[in-house]
């Protein structure tokens, strides 16, 4: 399946199949309004994987200032461990030109998901104490220069 997805730019027509990923993904999914908003934003870098009419997956990168925010990725849960994830944020390194760092929060417990960033380069530089609401869970805070 990874051989077949191309990554391109996430589009508003992509948003009803987006929101279906997010919805299986995340217990506090995001809402439409949010991805309309970041899809707006004219520095930020959305990208998408998809075979065909099929979309497999998405992320989403703010840029801030200084820096470039990866605020969401997720991978339909029956696409993920085929390397989605880690050819939709090899393409955004690409896309982000080298300027600027790269920064993300992740779950603590999300172990799959720190070793796929450690494997691209990002580095562990805290911890942000009862990040996430639903559950109180800490967010460890990664960094790619």
């Amino acid at each position: 399946m990874t051989e077949a997805a191309s990554i391109r730019r996430l589009t508003y027509s992509d948003l009803p199949s987006v929101i279906s990923i997010e919805r299986r993904s995340f217990p506090t999914p995001w809402s439409l309004a949010m991805f309309v908003l970041e899809l707006s934003k004219p520095s930020g870098i959305c990208l998408a994987a998809s075979d065909g009419d099929e979309l497999l997956g998405y992320l989403v990168c703010s840029r801030y200032d200084q820096v470039r925010h990866l605020m969401n990725v997720a991978v339909a849960p029956e696409h993920r461990r085929s390397g989605i994830a880690r050819r939709l944020i090899g393409k955004l390194v690409e896309e982000g030109g080298g300027k600027l760092p790269f920064t993300l929060e992740v779950r603590v417990s999300n172990h799959p998901a720190i070793r796929m960033y450690e494997r691209l380069g990002f580095r562990s530089a805290g911890v942000r104490p009862r990040y996430y609401q639903d559950n109180g869970e800490d967010a460890l805070i990664m960094w790619l220069d």
